[in-house]
């Protein structure tokens, strides 16, 4: 019995992995403005879960964050720049870019997008730059912008392999019997002097 295995792979998987990522992804920048908002409306638990689930990716420092509602957001101003990049430029992916393509952008596109990161984050310490809200959101934007040219290919690929893999056929286990001369032609493990006399 032969399988066919499609020689186009459907557009629908590829889109299918992207709806999940970017909703991932626009959920992750809700949590980060649902907390301040949720402390400010006397939901301290929920408030409490948030922040804590983000305190180990961000120092949540309040003189480095924007304040909503009273309240600091759930990561500083250049993790919020870093999620609301990567999430927005997701959203926008289709249009900027077939689903369909696996390929990735040359490396040196992001060391130039993590460059002006580096910089505002260096340049403070030499007296030379003193960063604010604003520069700081801004670098992070860019660099989670130009993370998702990197990312999405490869969650294109792993949809084109999920669909290889259960397309692929699966090989039907084959038994031969050994005819009845070759079984009595087979050497016995049992010798004659274990076996008991009967008397």
């Amino acid at each position: 019995m032969s399988s066919y295995t499609p020689q186009v792979v459907p557009t629908r998987r590829p889109l299918f992995f992207w709806a999940i990522s970017a909703t991932a992804a626009s959920f992750v920048v809700l949590l980060v403005l649902l907390a301040p908002v949720a402390a400010a409306t006397g939901h301290t638990e929920i408030a409490h879960g948030i922040y804590r689930a983000f305190s180990a990716l961000c120092h949540q420092l309040p003189e480095r964050s924007y304040f909503l509602d009273g309240h600091k957001l759930a990561v500083c101003s250049r993790c919020a720049g870093i999620y609301a990049g990567f999430a927005l430029t997701l959203l926008a992916y289709p249009l900027l870019r077939s689903l369909r393509t696996t390929a990735v952008p040359a490396r040196k596109w992001l060391v130039l997008a993590t460059l002006p990161l580096l910089i505002d984050f260096s340049l403070p310490f030499f007296g030379l730059w003193e960063n604010t809200h604003t520069s700081r959101l801004i670098t992070g934007f860019l660099l989670g912008g130009t993370a998702v040219f990197y990312v999405m290919p490869g969650i294109v690929d792993l949809s084109f392999r999920a669909l290889r893999t259960r397309s692929k056929p699966v090989s039907e286990a084959t038994f031969t019997l050994a005819s009845p001369e070759l079984i009595g032609a087979a050497p016995s493990d049992y010798r004659r002097k274990n076996v008991p006399r009967i008397q």
